[in-house]
């Protein structure tokens, strides 16, 4: 873990500053896709900050311009049916635990947001963007549906239809309008430092 502006290596990369803990997912080769792997250090990650007492937010973003690229599509080729159901069931457990987390939670989505991803995002209290994210769930176009919570929370915060159309179209949705529909909470440059921002406000709240 890192603590006060440190680094350390690794698919997940976890940084304290003051009361916020960021946790970074850091594939960008990978375009920061979510293998199981992955999944399982992110929740190793989030599990062990979720439990301290000291921490008042937590904030999720990427590296490079991706904050998170969904399910690695070469290894869900490799899946049966019973490890599949297995790295679904990795997926939900991990964002409802994000969802239903004491701390406030907040997604500093730096940049492309697709499927999986998307649903990470989906699972934080908070969602802010740079002016040049973009979000998708291009899922259909491969005959797959997101199995991490995405169908259930992409509709409480944009409508059921308009949820039916990204889901099934697959389109595109750039920072504009993903704040005009209420995807997100704010657009803005540098994402993380707004992030950072807003986090800081909700500790000198809790504070006083």
């Amino acid at each position: 873990m890192i603590e006060n502006g440190e680094h350390e290596s690794g698919a997940i990369l976890t940084e304290i500053l003051r009361r916020t803990a960021i946790i970074r997912i850091n594939r960008p080769v990978e375009r920061n896709s979510l293998s199981a792997n992955t999944l399982r250090k992110l929740k190793e990650s989030f599990s062990s900050i979720a439990s301290r007492s000291n921490i008042n937010a937590i904030i999720f973003t990427g590296a490079d311009d991706v904050f998170a690229s969904g399910a690695d599509i070469r290894e869900l080729r490799t899946l049966s049916a019973e490890t599949a159901n297995d790295f679904a069931l990795l997926g939900q457990q991990l964002f409802q635990e994000i969802a239903g987390a004491r701390q406030v939670t907040i997604a500093a989505i730096n940049g492309f947001c697709m499927g999986g991803g998307l649903d990470l995002a989906l699972a934080a209290d908070f969602r802010f963007a740079p002016s040049a994210a973009i979000f998708a769930h291009p899922g259909a176009r491969l005959g797959i549906i997101t199995g991490w919570g995405g169908t259930q929370r992409l509709p409480r915060l944009v409508g059921a239809t308009r949820a039916l159309e990204i889901l099934l179209t697959t389109r595109r949705v750039n920072s504009s309008e993903a704040l005009e529909i209420g995807l997100v909470h704010r657009v803005g440059d540098p994402v993380l430092d707004i992030a950072m921002e807003f986090a800081e406000k909700l500790r000198k709240v809790v504070k006083n």
